[in-house]
C-alpha cells in the first residue's frame, strides 16, 4: 500500500507500506493491503509502520487517517519520526507533566498536563521502538 504522513509543514513519510498501525480515538487499528476503506481520528500515539521486514515507529499528535484504494494517508498538526526524537528532552518532559499532575496543591490546567504527559509517552515510546 502507498502510504503518506503529511504536517502543516511537510510531507515526514511518503513510500510503500506492508503493515501499518495507528492509534485511533478508539483504540489502536492494524491495517493492511486491500482493507476496506476508512476515515477515522486519531488519538495521541505511535504509528508503527512495517516496510518489508523493518519497522519505523512516528510519534504522531492526533489527526485524521484515512485509507482507500490501497492509499493510507495521515494528516497530523505534529509528527515524528522516532529515529530523531530526542529521549532526554522526553523524558524530561515526561517528568515534568508527571510533576504538575502529582502536585495537589498547584492550581493547573489538568487537561493540558495530560496532554503534555501523553504527547512526551508517545515520544518515548516511538523513540524506544514499543
Amino acid at each position: 500500500m502507498k502510504l503518506k504522513i503529511i504536517t502543516h509543514e511537510r510531507i515526514v513519510f511518503e513510500g510503500d507500506a506492508d503493515e501499518l498501525v495507528i492509534q485511533t480515538k478508539s483504540g489502536q487499528l492494524g491495517i493492511l493491503k486491500d482493507h476496506v476503506p476508512i476515515t477515522t481520528g486519531l488519538d495521541i500515539g505511535v504509528t508503527k509502520i512495517k516496510i518489508g521486514e523493518k519497522y519505523r515507529y512516528f510519534a504522531t499528535m492526533g489527526g485524521v487517517f484515512q485509507f482507500k484504494n490501497n492509499s493510507a494517508t495521515i494528516l497530523t498538526d505534529v509528527c515524528e519520526d522516532g529515529a530523531s526524537i530526542d529521549v532526554a528532552r522526553a523524558n524530561a518532559a515526561r517528568a515534568r507533566a508527571e510533576a504538575r499532575l502529582a502536585d495537589s496543591a498547584a492550581i493547573i490546567d489538568t487537561q493540558r498536563a495530560q496532554s503534555a504527559l501523553a504527547r512526551a509517552l508517545a515520544r518515548l515510546k516511538a523513540a524506544l521502538n514499543k
